[in-house]
Order: C-alpha cells, then structure tokens, then sequence
C-alpha cells in the first residue's frame, strides 16, 4: 500500500477512536457512568488505537531501511533508536503497548477504573498525535 494512502486511513481510524474516547472523557467529567457497552467501546477504541500506531510504526521502520521487530515493544524501542519517536515517549509506549494486551489477552484482570481514569486524563493523546502525524517519505 502507498504510504500517502495508508497515513490516510491510519488518521481516519486515529480520529473516529478519539470521537469514541472523547464522547466517554466527557461523559465521565459530568459525573455519568459508563454503561457497560460504553466502557467495552473504550476499551475497543484503545486497542484500535494502539494496534493502529503498531502498524504505523512497522511501516515507519520499513519504508526507512529497518528490519521489522516481531514484538511490538521492540518496535517502538527501534523507532526511538532511530529518532522517529522521542526517546522520552518509549515508557509511554510500552504502558500502551501493555494496556492493549491486556486487553486482547488478559481480559479478565482490567480494571475499568483505572482505563477510564487514563481517559478522563487524555493519557492516550500522544498515541492520537502519532497517528496523525504524516508519514516523511524517504525515496
């Protein structure tokens, strides 16, 4: 796929799941709570949004000459080693990368709680930021 098309879609994906997040961030700053089907939408919306920013970083590596990691917290590594991500961001990241496996793999041990606390705090903006960013060509 053509780098200019995938960064379009990668932004539309990046901007429905944030329209997700945001209407629940909002909700929970009045006070409502979560229906259950609501906070299973966050939860989606973060995985989404952190399996998006994976294959973005995989196309990142690729399209600048590296071998592609098989584990997603090396691939983030690769990328601030390579100056794409700030160095900074890496723990970020990884919290990210955590939270969506945890997700997919250990479901039974979330604490909704504490996802929604990260939501109302707007902790997933820099994985949104990326996802935005255009992608530079490197020809």
């Amino acid at each position: 796929m053509r780098l200019d098309v995938y960064q379009e879609e990668t932004a539309q994906i990046a901007h429905y799941q944030m329209e997700t997040l945001e209407e629940a961030r909002k909700k929970l700053d009045s006070g409502e709570k979560l229906s259950s089907l609501e906070q299973n939408g966050v939860l989606h919306a973060l995985q989404v949004l952190v399996e998006n920013a994976i294959g973005k970083s995989k196309h990142l590596l690729k399209a600048a000459g590296y071998d592609i990691p098989v584990s997603a917290h090396d691939t983030f590594v690769l990328l601030a080693e390579a100056g794409l991500i700030r160095q900074d961001r890496l723990s970020d990241w990884n919290r990210a990368v955590g939270l969506r496996n945890r997700i997919v793999h250990d479901y039974m041990n979330i604490r909704i709680d504490v996802v929604l606390e990260l939501v109302g705090n707007r902790q997933y903006d820099f994985i949104v930021d990326f996802l935005l960013q255009p992608i530079a060509r490197t020809e």
